[in-house]
């Protein structure tokens, strides 16, 4: 196991590099081992309802659009072949993809599907349908470059920012169990009548995730650490037979933001409890 201080300082020094192009089935090497794999693509500028379009026209289902920071809108999209794999147990939050555009600096920021399926899917990850879905972005929006955020491809299943802190299968979890998933959702709409649920996505009978909006103290911390990753927003809960779970903070920012060192942790020792409160208050 590394040293912490190397973990630290491996996330500060990442190189620039791209995605391989190559589709194989599931069990085969994606081509990608031993290297590492951007975490967004940065494109120049388009408005929301042109992105949207685009899209669209790729065969994409735009699930909402949603106004992450102030001047900043995040698109939140999906296909059928990507609900597909997210409707698997423990995989909800694969399900969507995500698209920051950002009015205030004139660029738009893709979440990569390589990156995010590969860190969400773990051992069940597909390489055909998230590399698919990485070249119909590409393909539809031509000139996006790999950002300097990026993580090794051999750790993306089993990230976690340094020793003590979660992995993905560490979610939290959110109130009592509900006796369905349908139960549990309405749980969730019932509180302030639904106004903080960005959008319901059915994934199975059984499935259901959910955008929820933080509360606004608690989604400052995206400014204070970098507007240019605001796709982040909105968190998401998955309700899975009945409970409601959230990816744990720690790890989700961690993954969001490979850049960020300890010492930006630091300065948002808060938010990670900031944000288990938010999301439990509909699930009491």
């Amino acid at each position: 196991m590394r040293k912490i201080l190397t973990l630290i300082a491996s996330i500060a020094i990442l190189a620039f590099s791209g995605c391989s192009t190559g589709s194989v089935e599931p069990s085969a090497k994606t081509g990608l081992e031993g290297t590492k794999v951007n975490t967004y693509l940065i494109g120049e500028y388009l408005d929301a309802p042109s992105v949207k379009s685009k899209l669209e026209g790729a065969g994409f289902e735009i699930v909402a659009d949603y106004a992450s920071v102030k001047k900043g809108t995040t698109i939140v999209f999906t296909n059928a072949a990507i609900k597909e794999e997210a409707a698997k147990p423990d995989r909800a939050f694969a399900a969507v993809l995500r698209v920051f555009v950002d009015e205030k600096n004139k660029m738009i920021s893709f979440t990569n599907p390589v990156y995010f399926g590969k860190a969400f899917m773990q051992d069940e990850y597909n390489h055909t349908v998230f590399n698919g879905a990485l070249e119909s972005i590409n393909n539809a929006l031509p000139g996006l470059k790999a950002s300097q955020d990026e993580l090794a491809f051999d750790d993306l299943e089993a990230y976690h920012f340094m020793m003590g802190m979660p992995y993905y299968k560490e979610t939290d979890t959110l109130g009592e169990a509900s006796a369905t998933t349908a139960e549990a959702v309405a749980k969730a709409m019932d509180y302030k009548k639904g106004k903080a649920v960005i959008f319901e996505l059915k994934l199975s009978d059984t499935t259901t995730l959910l955008g929820y909006d933080l509360g606004k103290r608690t989604k400052k911390f995206v400014k204070k650490i970098g507007r240019a990753n605001a796709a982040i927003l909105p968190w998401c809960v998955a309700i899975e037979n009945g409970q409601a779970k959230a990816l744990n903070a720690k790890y989700y920012i961690a993954l969001s933001y490979p850049l960020l060192d300890m010492g930006g942790f630091m300065g948002i020792a808060t938010v990670p409890g900031a944000i288990e409160k938010d999301l439990g208050k509909a699930f009491k």
